[in-house]
């Protein structure tokens, strides 16, 4: 998730100009999953390398959910962000503690996404026609990412960034369409095509591919943004 939230822009032009810079990197990711969507049902020892993967996501349950999206959502892109401010020079811009508050978040994350895309699979069937696909699609990026699973990421980190700024924050008027909007338009540059590619595979290797893409787009982030803005008590955008 794009963890910058941009405050003096209109939300729709800053969440444009997300979705301009993603855009190509986002190609990259989408590009990179088709590939191993189509391999997997294309090439034996990819089919079987994905099918030893299956056996050992079903035996993990829930946990290998919350393990594996802590992981790739919230240790690696914490190190990285670490490493890179370290080798430039700057000031870190999340402390160790702040590192570990996400990735317990995204460990929740984890299984909510697990859950989620069970649910799906149970609502509208585990195939994957274009109508399956679509149908599943429409109501991740439409309706549960708008309703819920956005907004929960922009509190988490404007909450982890600076806890007061953030309660003063949330309680102004237009906090939704201030501080999660830019995020929403932002990331369906990527995500709708992604989850497109994500639900042609069988329900196990959702969740695994889901962590491969957030991972690097993650790091697309943290690589564009470099530092994200903070939140001071009256609600102006400070930066690490």
């Amino acid at each position: 998730m794009d963890a910058s939230f941009p405050s003096t822009d209109a939300p729709w032009r800053s969440g444009l100009r997300g979705a301009r810079a993603n855009l190509w990197p986002g190609l990259a990711l989408q590009l990179a999953a088709l590939a191993l969507v189509l391999a997997y049902y294309n090439e034996p020892r990819v089919y079987g390398l994905l099918t030893r993967l299956v056996a050992v996501r079903q035996s993990a349950g829930l946990g290998y959910g919350m393990v594996s999206t802590a992981i790739f959502a919230g240790v690696l892109p914490f190190l990285y962000i670490r490493a890179e401010c370290g080798i430039a020079g700057r000031k870190p811009q999340y402390s160790w503690v702040q590192g570990l508050i996400l990735t317990a978040f995204w460990a929740y994350k984890g299984l909510e996404i697990d859950v989620w895309y069970r649910l799906l699979a149970h609502s509208f069937g585990t195939g994957h026609s274009p109508a399956t696909i679509a149908i599943k699609a429409f109501l991740d990026q439409f309706v549960y990412c708008p309703s819920f699973a956005v907004p929960t990421v922009a509190a988490a980190y404007l909450a982890v960034q600076d806890r007061n700024g953030f309660l003063a924050d949330i309680r102004t008027p237009g906090w939704y369409r201030r501080r999660v909007l830019p995020i929403l338009i932002s990331n369906w540059a990527v995500w709708v095509p992604a989850v497109m590619i994500i639900y042609a595979l069988p329900t196990p290797l959702q969740l695994p591919l889901q962590n491969i893409i957030i991972w690097f787009y993650t790091l697309i982030v943290a690589h564009q943004t470099r530092s994200a803005p903070a939140l001071t008590t009256s609600g102006a955008a400070v930066v690490f």
